[in-house]
């Protein structure tokens, strides 16, 4: 019995190096021992996984993905027509099968010491599917944006629409206006690519946006009364929350209807996918800010230049902001503790960084520090119309204390800090073209999984490839700072600041 263990986790390695390293890598004996290793488990993952979509091979744990057919047997199929579409070739190997998925961990250890038995979770690979479940003639689409703004919003619906239109042929989509209490409150506005067209250009949602409104009952009588059998849903993790309760009475009504999530969230702070879609652009932008507060605070004597970026749990914006552009002294996340004063903290620290250079630049996350910053009883139970916690505004926050701090140990001397809050800049600008990019891929791989009778999903990318999750995972998981990770050491590295561990 441990042999064959031994066997399995072997074969396992040998697989995951044919996937993973390149042909011309690896000598010819071996390449060919890694090829017909590859060549046989794929064929033997076909033939379980194609019967399957909750198995376990070769520790590898296959993630469910709900198809409509879970629940409604007596259902049609139809030819992907994709077929006869003339932008497409669809040779073999172009649509694609149960047994094409995508490893969440690709990391593998060589040296012998191998990871714990746990499973290593994968998920369905997006992309066209030959067969499909919904007849585009009878499809009636409905697309909603939810929360906050983020760049990219008018991009994916652009996308989804010239998608649906464009591949397959579908022509009654529909676009919710004001978010989720849209749909029992506005009329739908009917979408065309026409209408769409310049979309991508322009920031912020077309279709508009708000938060909270979130009335179950409501919006799912409210999908039916409207005849909509595909929903696609584009906010955060609370919108994904919502997505996660409507996909499931959905299910429980056994409708006809597919609901998908799209994540969006600037912040980056969505989990198991690589990345979500405007975060590239919002670090572009941030960097000008930086740039402007760098400007600022060497103009000075005794200049500080402070930056509040976008980050409520995670920091993403300004670690990436920060490595780019090496103008930072000092970055302050929601994943780290820090504190004012005494020896390791900021003060001391900004202190010394002024002496040295004559100028500092401070950036923040606006979820940092709130924990250290004074509130009142009501400020302490305050919640926003989505039900998150209200933060303070950290940047002012630390303004006030860096001027306390100065007038009362350096009375007599020159200082100047300079505030700069590019939020709002940030959140309402177009993606840029690495975003509108991703954006296009994330909408069209979405539809083919929705086409395909596939839903209560996520798309996105798990290292660099386009996969299907299910919705309730990327609701629940987060994305955080890891500060224990060599990204994180890079940066100290660069700005030699404290680690703010009290000793």
């Amino acid at each position: 019995m441990q042999r064959a263990s031994k066997t399995t986790t072997y074969v396992t390695l040998l697989l995951s190096l044919s996937l993973y390293i390149p042909p011309r890598s690896y000598p010819s004996p071996l390449n060919f021992l890694l090829s017909s290793t590859a060549h046989y488990l794929a064929n033997f993952c076909s033939l379980i996984m194609a019967n399957s979509s909750s198995i376990s091979i070769s520790n590898i744990q296959l993630q469910h993905l709900t198809h409509i057919t879970d629940y409604l047997n007596t259902i049609q199929k139809y030819t992907n027509p994709l077929d006869k579409n003339p932008f497409y070739r669809t040779v073999p190997g172009f649509y694609l099968t149960p047994a094409d998925i995508v490893l969440r961990n690709i990391i593998i250890d060589l040296s012998g010491n191998f990871p714990s038995p746990t499973p290593s979770l994968a998920y369905h690979r997006a992309g066209p599917r030959k067969q499909i479940l919904f007849n585009p003639s009878t499809v009636k689409a409905a697309i909603v944006t939810c929360g906050g703004l983020c760049p990219g919003l008018n991009t994916v619906i652009r996308e989804l629409v010239v998608g649906l239109w464009e591949m397959y042929g579908v022509r009654e989509i529909f676009g919710i206006k004001a978010g989720y209490r849209g749909f029992y409150t506005y009329d739908p506005v009917l979408l065309n690519p026409k209408m769409v067209d310049d979309w991508h250009k322009r920031g912020g949602t077309v279709l508009e946006t708000s938060r909270g409104g979130f009335d179950l009952n409501k919006i799912v009588n409210a999908i039916q009364d409207h005849g909509f059998n595909q929903v696609y849903i584009i906010g955060g993790d609370g919108t994904m929350r919502g997505a996660v309760k409507i996909f499931e009475e959905v299910k429980r009504r056994k409708l006809y209807i597919s609901v998908v999530g799209i994540p969006k969230t600037v912040d980056n702070d969505v989990g198991i996918i690589d990345r979500s879609f405007g975060f590239q652009t919002a670090v572009e932008m941030a960097q000008q800010a930086i740039n402007a507060a760098h400007v600022e605070a060497e103009s000075a004597v005794n200049g500080i230049g402070l930056v509040k970026l976008m980050g409520r749990s995670t920091g993403h914006i300004a670690l990436h902001a920060t490595l780019s552009s090496r103008d930072v002294d000092c970055c302050l996340i929601p994943e780290i503790d820090f504190y004012l004063e005494g020896k390791g903290g900021l003060l001391k620290f900004l202190e010394a960084r002024l002496k040295e250079t004559g100028h500092a630049v401070l950036v923040v996350a606006e979820g940092a520090g709130q924990d250290i910053i004074p509130r009142t009883e009501s400020q302490k139970s305050e919640k926003d119309e989505s039900g998150n916690p209200v933060f303070l505004d950290v940047g002012g926050w630390l303004k006030s204390e860096l001027k306390n701090w100065w007038n009362g140990d350096h009375p007599n001397e020159l200082f100047t800090i300079k505030y700069i809050d590019p939020t709002y800049m940030i959140r309402a600008v177009p993606a840029n073209a690495t975003d509108n990019s991703y954006c296009t891929l994330l909408a069209h791989s979405t539809i083919h999984g929705v086409m395909a009778g596939y839903t209560g999903f996520v798309c996105g990318p798990i290292n660099g490839n386009y996969a299907y999750i299910p919705v309730d995972e990327v609701a629940k998981a987060k994305n955080k700072v890891d500060t224990k990770d060599h990204k994180w050491s890079w940066f100290r590295s660069v700005s030699n600041q404290p680690d703010f561990i009290r000793s």
